[in-house]
Order: structure tokens, then C-alpha cells, then sequence
């Protein structure tokens, strides 16, 4: 097979830098130990890295005082490596999880306001406030100074471009993941550690801030139901779906007072990521980088008709309504590529008690976006070195094997490994990795002109919630997918340290089962 033609089913592979890779201080202090991680990842064949830019850290003095020194430095290193680099904007809190070793709150004069009006943080039932990020019920409240939260996230990407002006002209930043929400993930905080949530439990409705419970009264008012509430039957954090009538098999869920409510909690996390996603457009317009947003991967309770799970977290999907396909069709306007995790995981490595089903929901939103033809990336959920984890990641990057006439009709545009150790780049663990490296490359050598990015161009006309909408419907089967890859990492190695429990498959005690702690590790998962 010729180079030239094989070259369409090479999938490009990213490392997520460490957490702490600029210091809770804002000073790059690792320099030379990432320098020789860094040369590691090159000889490996890595085309480039990712890494948060922490919003607490750069504006953390005082508004609109951004300091960008440190990551000026790290970005300089990276750019000597030859590496490319995809930037996280990361509007959330790091710390409080298993598997941070850093604590990077929001802003402390943002916190302040929270001081005065809780209610700018998204809250449970039972009145308890998340502070890793600012409810989407002030998206457009100028409350931080005059400022909203949309406008203090526009800002902080404006002040991003133009302070970083050289490595996006030089093509070294190819990519802006906008962070939407706890993890960076367009999501509710409903499962958090911090305020008890245990695996495998369904999650919390967090839509109580008086800014969201009034715009859902209003919301009921224009369509004539001034006397509908929040369900008050929707169980709590840790409950299964059977123990609460909103959830069990025929729950209320499914009445006209339920839906009302699913498609206004689902729908505010959509306009929430178009509006922000639409600031982002306008931000980066004309630079070579592709937008992206991540989703997180909750797979536990996929198997039971309500799919408890990925509803309290804003993923409004059923048996027969698609959850994440409104998502992609918003994000095409945008020409926003979907990040998505948990692209390591099998179904039996899952705990059957959590009708937990990873596969089929990776593939149900991979297909979801290839149907809406976005660029599609994934992420592995907790660190895995060996085969059986690569080669799961190969089968879903290129779900029907290489394709010897072309590119693959369906296949990953990239793929991000979580996370970079010393763990990952020695001993059999590298040779794994660079394995996985070579043939998520299709066995090709690295070619650092792969998938080349074109200027932004401005968001499509803006699409009304109904528009989005009639993507849900009718809930297509996924495309096929091989159950093996045709490429595989043959060699040695196990797990990692931090797998355990139903989403590292090895049982024990859970750790993080959640897919969705990605490189944006937040203070609740």
C-alpha cells in the first residue's frame, strides 16, 4: 500500500501534561524534568500535548490581572520539542478527587461574590453549593464587577490569544478545548465526590440556584404550568434508579411534567455551550485552530431505560431519543470538534451491578458526531499500560480497520492519552505506548503535516433549540464497529496504579469509575 494513500488512517496521538505542570503559584518550575519527558514523547512519535491553562492561576490576582508568564515558558518548551499543543481553557476548580495532586480553585474575587450571593454556584436539593464552577444560570448576569460569566470567559480567551500570539501564528497551538463545566466537561455537577456521591450512584439534579429555579418557573409559566416544580421524586446521589419513582421503568420521567423538565435542564447546558462556543468563534477567528468542547463519559446505569445517570448530568438519552446528537448538531455551527473519554473501557470489565455499558456508549457518540460531521476525538478515562486498553482505543479510532484505498469513512481525528508520568515513559510501559503510538499512525512515521488545520472561520447562523432539537429523534442505531482491532499492541504490562473497580475492571475498591476526570480534574468528579 502506498504511504500516500495509507496517510488517511493515521490518527493523531497527544499526551496530557501533568496537572501541576505550571505550579499552584503560577511559576513553571518542572522545566527540566518535562524537557526530558518531553524528548521522550517525541522519540515515541507523540505528535503533540494538552494541557490545562488554569483560570485560577492566570486571573487569580484581580480582574481581567492576567499573568501568562508561566505558561508563556511551558508553551516555549514545548514549541523547542517540536511538539504541537492543544490548550484547555479550564474555567473550573482542580482538587478534592482521587488522583489530584494539586488544589487550583476559581479566582478568589470571584469566589468573594459567592460570599455575598451563593447562588452564582451550582446547587443540590438539599442547598449544598459546588464552587469548582459558576452555574450557567449567570451566564449573562453581570455580576463579577460588571461583568458576567460569559463576558469574564471571553475575556480571559482574548487576553489568551493575544499574549500567546507567536505559538498560534507558528502553528504550535492547533487546538482551544473551551472548558463548559466541572472537569471542563459540558455538564452538571452531579456526581461529586466532595458532597458524598459514591459509584455507582445515579447523581443529583443541580439546578437549584435561585437564578435557575427562576428561569424554570418562567420557562413552565409560557407554557401555561405556573405550578410545576423540580421533581421531588428523583431520589439522591447515591440511589439506583429502582429506588426512586422518577427513574424506576415507567417513572415519572416519562410524564409530561417529567419531560417538560429533562428537555429545560438538557436544553440550558446546550445554549450554554453555543453561546460560549460562539464568544470562542468570534475570539479565535482566523487563527489555524480547531474549537472543541469535552463530554463526559457516564457509563453506569447506560443499560435501564432512563439511563439515570447521564440524565442528572444534563444528557437527556433514552431508548429512543438521543442524547448527544442535539450536542454535535449545536457544535457544527461551530466547527467545534467533540472530545469524548472512557475510549479504553470494555463492557466486561464493568461491574454488572452498575448495568454499566461503556462500548456502546462510545459508540453511540462517535456515531452521533460522525453523523453530524465533526471531527471526533477521545480520551482514555484512567491510566491503562496495557494491550488490552491500546487495543480498545484502536478499535474505536478506527472502528472498521484500515481502509487500503483511502481514509477510513469513520475514524478518530485524535486521541489524547491521560496522563504524562515517569510511569508511562519507562520500562514496558513505554514500549507499549510507543507500540500504540506506531499504530494509531497506521505504522506510518510521524508526520507532523497530518490533518493540518485551517483558519477559523465564523460560526454558522445560530439555530433556534428546536432546530438542535430534531436531532434527537429518531435515535439512529450506531455504525457498526469490529470488536477487535486489525492493528494490535501485542507485548506485556498491566494496568495502571489508579485502576481499580468497575471502570479499570480489576475490582476492589472503586477509584474513579467515572470516566470523566480527563485532564481537567476537578474538585468534584
Amino acid at each position: 500500500m502506498e504511504a500516500s494513500v495509507q496517510q488517511g488512517n493515521y490518527v493523531q496521538v497527544y499526551v496530557m501534561l501533568p496537572l501541576d505542570a505550571v505550579s499552584v503559584n503560577n511559576r513553571f518550575e518542572k522545566g527540566d524534568e518535562l524537557r526530558e519527558q518531553l524528548k521522550r514523547l517525541v522519540e515515541a512519535g507523540v505528535d503533540g500535548v494538552m494541557v490545562d491553562v488554569w483560570w485560577g492561576l492566570v486571573e487569580g490576582k484581580g480582574p481581567r490581572a492576567y499573568d501568562w508568564s508561566a505558561y508563556k515558558q511551558l508553551f516555549q518548551l514545548v514549541h523547542e520539542a517540536g511538539l504541537k499543543l492543544k490548550a484547555i481553557m479550564s474555567f473550573h476548580q482542580c482538587g478534592g478527587n482521587v488522583g489530584d495532586v494539586v488544589n487550583i480553585p476559581i479566582p478568589q474575587w470571584v469566589r468573594n461574590v459567592g460570599a455575598s450571593d451563593p447562588d452564582i454556584f451550582y446547587t443540590d436539593q438539599h442547598g449544598t453549593r459546588n464552587i469548582e464552577y459558576l452555574t450557567l444560570g449567570v451566564d449573562d448576569q453581570p455580576l463579577f464587577h460588571g461583568r458576567s460569566a460569559v463576558q469574564m470567559y471571553t475575556d480571559y480567551m482574548a487576553s489568551f490569544r493575544d499574549n500567546m500570539k507567536e505559538f498560534l501564528d507558528a502553528g504550535v497551538i492547533v487546538d482551544i478545548e473551551v472548558g463548559l463545566g466541572p472537569a471542563g466537561e459540558l455538564r452538571y455537577p452531579s456526581y461529586p465526590q466532595s458532597h458524598g456521591w459514591s459509584f455507582p450512584g445515579i447523581g443529583e439534579f443541580i439546578c437549584y440556584d435561585k437564578y435557575l429555579q427562576a428561569d424554570f418557573k418562567a420557562a413552565a409559566a409560557m407554557v401555561g404550568h405556573p405550578e410545576w416544580e423540580f421533581p421531588r421524586d428523583a431520589g439522591q446521589y447515591n440511589d439506583a434508579p429502582q429506588r426512586t419513582r422518577f427513574f424506576v421503568d415507567n417513572g415519572t420521567y416519562l410524564t409530561e411534567q417529567g419531560r417538560f423538565f429533562l428537555a429545560w435542564y438538557s436544553n440550558n447546558l446546550i445554549k450554554h455551550g453555543d453561546k460560549i462556543l460562539d464568544e470562542a468563534n468570534k475570539v479565535f477567528l482566523g487563527h489555524r485552530v480547531q474549537l472543541a468542547i469535552k463530554i463526559s463519559g457516564i457509563h453506569w446505569w447506560y443499560k435501564v431505560p432512563s439511563h439515570a445517570a447521564e440524565i442528572t448530568a444534563g444528557y437527556y438519552n433514552l431508548h429512543d431519543r438521543d442524547g448527544y446528537r442535539p450536542i454535535a448538531r449545536m457544535l457544527k455551527r461551530h466547527r467545534a470538534s467533540l472530545n469524548f473519554t472512557c475510549a479504553e473501557m470494555r463492557d466486561s470489565e464493568q461491574s454488572s451491578q452498575a448495568m454499566s455499558a461503556p462500548e456502546e456508549l462510545v459508540q453511540q457518540v462517535l456515531s452521533a458526531g460522525w453523523r453530524e460531521g465533526l471531527n471526533m476525538a477521545c480520551e482514555n478515562a484512567l491510566p491503562r499500560y496495557d494491550p488490552t486498553a491500546y487495543n480498545t482505543i484502536l478499535r474505536n479510532a478506527r472502528p472498521h480497520g484500515i481502509n487500503k484505498s483511502g481514509p477510513p469513512e469513520h475514524k478518530l481525528f485524535g486521541f489524547t492519552y491521560l496522563r504524562l508520568s515517569n510511569q508511562l515513559v519507562e520500562g514496558q510501559n513505554y514500549v507499549n505506548f510507543k507500540t500504540f503510538v506506531d499504530r494509531m499512525h497506521a505504522n506510518l512515521p510521524h508526520d507532523p503535516c497530518v490533518d493540518p488545520v485551517a483558519p477559523l472561520q465564523r460560526s454558522g447562523p445560530e439555530l433556534t433549540i428546536e432546530m438542535i432539537l430534531q436531532a434527537a429523534q429518531p435515535k439512529l442505531d450506531p455504525f457498526p464497529f469490529e470488536e477487535h482491532t486489525d492493528l494490535p499492541v501485542q507485548g506485556l504490562g498491566g494496568i495502571g496504579g489508579d485502576v481499580e473497580g468497575p471502570s479499570g475492571g480489576m475490582g476492589g475498591e472503586v477509584q474513579d469509575p467515572t470516566g470523566s476526570m480527563g485532564g481537567e480534574l476537578p474538585a468534584t468528579v
